[in-house]
């Protein structure tokens, strides 16, 4: 194992295809690919200011470090990180991982972050500025997840969400096996073209949420003032704590809740068109 301690490196590749390495204190500056194609590493208290500097490797842990603006994209095609207590504030970070875990960790930057990655465990994560996140992950365990940003975990399988605040546009489109727990999402145009999507025990707000899917759950939900026109042309089950302002031409199913608005069904509906609508 090689230890080294509060020393600075900039320029391409100082530290490429290193193996066994430990870096405490130490910072990269402007430059690329610091320790690509390395593996067993930790770096602790480290600062990264260059790109690239941890692409194509295995095996890493990575703690109270800073990644600014210009360490953009500076974790891709890697496996089995653990990534603790840091501030990242670049984009484009995550891309074609598999076996990544991030605790305690702050994006105010992280735009078209998370993509195409697998076996993703999170625990407190802040993003903000946050668009396209999560573009075509699979197998995902969130918890305490807060986002400020839009169009988030479109084409997504096999992800489950726990208490945590979304305030996304168009999130969730065209996903499969989603679960949703004790959490609020706000934005417009929730859910489309999803399938097998479960919200439980959700506050939903938006406009026009959970049109055009298949196999929709809600269980014990609440809906937002906003969140009118809801299921057109979705084959769902839903239970509603509360009032719906409305319901727009669900396909199959039904939906109960405490009051609806307005009910449209008009000559748009889709086949079969025999959607359960019940009021308490």
């Amino acid at each position: 194992m090689t230890i080294l301690k509060d020393k600075e490196f900039g320029g391409e590749r100082p530290l490429y295809c290193c193996h066994g390495l430990e870096l405490h204190g130490c910072t990269f500056h402007a430059g690329e690919s610091a320790i690509k194609e390395g593996s067993q590493i930790l770096a602790e208290d480290c600062r990264f200011e260059g790109k690239y500097p941890f692409w194509e490797c295995d095996g890493v842990v990575i703690r109270n470090c800073t990644f600014t603006e210009g360490a953009r994209a500076a974790l891709w095609y890697a496996r089995n990180y653990i990534m603790e207590d840091c501030t990242v504030d670049a984009p484009k970070m995550f891309r074609e991982m598999d076996g990544l875990s991030l605790r305690r960790v702050m994006m105010p930057n992280a735009a078209e972050t998370l993509w195409s990655c697998r076996n993703v465990k999170v625990r407190e994560l802040d993003v903000k500025n946050g668009d396209y996140i999560f573009m075509r992950c699979e197998n995902l365990d969130i918890e305490g997840f807060r986002l400020l940003g839009n169009y988030s975990f479109q084409y997504c399988k096999n992800v489950e969400i726990r208490d945590s605040v979304l305030h996304t546009k168009d999130a969730f489109w065209q996903t499969e096996n989603i679960t949703v727990y004790d959490s609020f999402i706000n934005g417009e145009y929730l859910g489309w073209y999803s399938k097998n999507l479960r919200l439980v025990r959700c506050r939903i707000g938006g406009t026009q949420p959970l049109c055009y899917c298949e196999n929709l759950i809600l269980e014990d939900c609440l809906m937002e003032p906003d969140a009118d026109l809801a299921f057109e042309y979705s084959s769902v089950r839903a239970t509603v704590q509360g009032h719906i302002v409305s319901v727009k031409n669900p396909r199959s199913g039904s939906i109960r809740a405490a009051s609806i608005g307005d009910i449209i069904l008009d000559d748009n509906i889709k086949s079969p068109g025999d959607c359960q609508i019940i009021t308490e």
